[in-house]
Formats: C-alpha cells, structure tokens, sequence
C-alpha cells in the first residue's frame, strides 16, 4: 500500500525553462530523506521534488523508515510506495544483505506489475538487487533504464570488504549490473573510469556538483586563523565507520598539538567507531581540547565549519565527498588523504584549498594541519577563491539541470 503523506508541500525549486511533455517516472532507492540522512538521499529527495515541479509523475520505491501509519513529510505529488517492511540496514558497520534483497524483490514485483506505466526509471546501482530487478523489468517493458554510480569498488575492495568468497560475488554482481543496457550517470572520474572498466557500455556523464547552500549565502571567513580564535578547532564530520579512519584523524591532532599547544579538534558523527574514539580520547588525555558530540544539525555543524581551522578528512574511501566543498564555502581548507577508493582528493587543489597526504600516516597528517596554521589567511582566502571560481559547477543544481536535461531530450 502507499504510504500517507502529509499536506505540508515543501517549496520545491523553480525552473524557468519551458515545461515539456509530461512523463511517468520511477526513482528507486532503498533510503528517504530525512527517515535516513545522506548525501544520496537528499539527492534523490531534490530530484524527485523538482521533477514533480516541472510537471511530471513521479513514483518513489524505497523500503519504509517510518513509524507504520505515519504522515511522510513530502512533496504530496509524489507517490511513494513503500516496498518492504522498516529494517535495520547496518550491523556494526557493514551493510546487512537482507534488507538489498527484500529491497530488490519488493522493487521487481511493483515493476513487474506496473512497470508498463512508467517511460523512465531512475535507480542507485547500490544495494544492486534493485538494479537487477530493474533491468529485468526493462526487457519486458522497454522503458529508459537510468543509473547513478555513487561509487564503484574495485575487486581488492570488495574481497576486504566481504572476504574471499563474499567478495568474489559482489563483485561479480556489480559487474552483472555496470553490463545491463542504461543510461549512466557518476560523481567522479575515478569512478566513471571504474564504470567503463566493469563493462559499462551505454552513455556515460559525470556530475560534479552536489553542494547545497543552507538558506543563506556563507559569512565570509575571517581574515586570519587568530580572528576566529587561536583554538580554532580541526574538525571532523562524517560517519565513524572503518574507512573513515577517525581514530588516524586524532592521533594526527595529538601529534600535532606537539607544536601547536593550543591545538583543539571536534569529531562530528555517530557510527561504530565512535566508542572507540571515546575512548581514545581519555586515554590520550585530550578530552580537554578534542569534544565529539556526535550528530549535529546542519546548522551547528555550519557555524563550526566557519570557524575551523581546517576539514580533515582521513577517509580512504570517498564517493564524492561532498563536506570538503561545503567547508570551501566558509573559506575553510581540506586535509585528505589520498587512496585508491577516495574520489575526494578529486576536490583538492594541492595547496590552494588544503592538501593532499600522500599516505594514511598520522604525521604526514600533523604536518599538514601545521601547514594549515602556519599559512593563515592566504590559505583561507586561496579555498574561498577556489570555490568562487568552481561554485557553479559543483552547486548541487548543476546536476539536476543535467540529469533534468537527459530526460527532455528522451
């Protein structure tokens, strides 16, 4: 049954572009915004509220986050059917394999039943069972089959990830979905080039943008790192997950505050690792000068990135990484940490909008964050410029004019 959905319409965006034939369109994904938060569900939220804005029908599937019976606060136009039961999709911090497979079956059986009414559907690559239905469903009704690639792991990856055999097969099945016949779309060269790798055949774009302003244009930053405080805090912001390498970030501050006493650090997120990094914390003995609040809202973690120091970011696995272009906003640098997985330090520009560690070695880290420091305002006035000059084409609207795009020329 579909999901009730509330009367309150949040504004959608405006286009000024003259609205073409209506079309019957599926987005598919097994996550809501804001029942989970994520870069790709706000993606997918944006794009199905500006598609029901320009005139058209649009069905979400996706497995149901909410309370049974709840009011989804949505876009009343759009139609969201909810196609298995609410389930836990982590145990500790690996996707479960349950939940892709009930999200896969519950998305074959609505398309097998009403795929002949939709011209395009729209889906995630990930958690690849829907993928697999999807395409399926295509052969039969012949509508246009439409992919993101968030990310596309290589067959090293995947054998960590999930072991020997478990790997084997992932990534098998990611190699099954990159060969069925798509039009695809991507949020990175690494990732493009993993796509062609696999398989990939049809036509490929790459989309850049996906930074969203709050509401207001960002306060420009401060002149010199001692006006925003000589504390002025490294900061963290992301789920504490393995890859994440939260744990390498805070032993790279406490090396650090070796040469910068007066060094602080937050830690935003939740995850697995964020007991681990608790507890580091006061064995270090930093609890003084190093917090980790957990989840924040968007406006606290704002302020907090006007006022960093700098964005470390020690992830050795990025799809995109959408926070070092929202911390250039506020003219706040980025420290990550290059890697075969990590399409982020496709945003660096090696000493203009932060730096890129060659290795994931907490010295090569305080070296960098000392640099940060050492160069003061130049620095943050080089990451506001930067993002001046690039705003345009990473604003998250830049990409749904292009995806928007691809669909009325169909």
């Amino acid at each position: 049954m579909p999901a009730r959905r509330s009367c309150r319409v949040r504004p959608a965006h405006t286009c000024d572009l003259t609205l073409y034939r209506q079309m019957r369109i599926c987005i598919v994904y097994d996550c809501l915004y804001p029942y989970t938060v994520g870069g790709a569900e706000r993606w997918y939220r944006e794009l199905a509220e500006r598609l029901v804005a320009e005139g058209h029908d649009v069905t979400y599937l996706t497995l149901r986050q909410w309370e049974r019976g709840a009011r989804l606060d949505l876009d009343p136009r759009i139609s969201v059917h909810a196609v298995g039961p609410r389930m836990a999709l982590y145990t500790g911090d690996r996707r479960r394999i349950l939940p892709p497979l009930r999200f896969g079956s519950g998305v074959l059986a609505h398309l097998l039943r009403h795929g002949h009414r939709y011209e395009v559907v729209y889906t995630a690559s990930f958690p690849y069972f829907s993928l697999l239905a999807a395409g399926v469903a295509a052969r039969l009704y012949r509508y246009r089959l439409v992919v993101d690639w968030h990310e596309v792991w290589s067959e090293a990856y995947w054998r960590e990830y999930l072991g020997p055999l478990g790997g084997r097969i992932g990534h098998a099945v990611q190699r099954l979905c990159a060969r069925i016949p798509q039009r695809a779309f991507c949020f990175s060269r690494l990732y493009a080039q993993r796509l062609r790798a696999e398989g990939m055949r049809g036509e490929l774009t790459i989309l850049r943008g996906q930074y969203q302003p709050s509401g207001r244009t960002p306060s420009a930053p401060a002149s010199t790192t001692d006006e925003q405080g000589a504390g002025a805090p490294v900061l963290f912001a992301g789920r504490m997950i393995p890859e994440k390498q939260v744990l390498l970030g805070l032993e790279a501050v406490a090396i650090a505050r070796a040469r910068l006493p007066e060094l602080q650090a937050c830690f935003f997120g939740e995850g697995p690792q964020r007991r681990a990094l608790l507890a580091r914390i006061e064995r270090l003995g930093l609890a003084d000068c190093v917090s980790a609040p957990g989840f924040v809202s968007a406006e606290v973690l704002a302020a907090a990135m006007r006022g960093a120091l700098c964005l470390l970011l020690p992830s050795r696995r990025e799809g995109y990484g959408k926070v070092v272009v929202e911390a250039a906003a506020f003219g706040t640098p980025s420290i990550v940490v290059a890697g075969q997985d990590n399409a982020a330090t496709e945003l660096i520009e090696d000493g203009v909008n932060g730096f890129l560690v060659t290795a994931a070695d907490p010295h090569q880290l305080s070296g960098a964050i000392i640099r940060v420091k050492e160069l003061g305002a130049g620095l943050r006035g080089s990451t506001r410029r930067w993002f001046s000059e690039n705003e345009s084409e990473l604003a998250l609207e830049s990409s749904l004019e292009r995806v928007l795009a691809s669909f009325r020329s169909s």
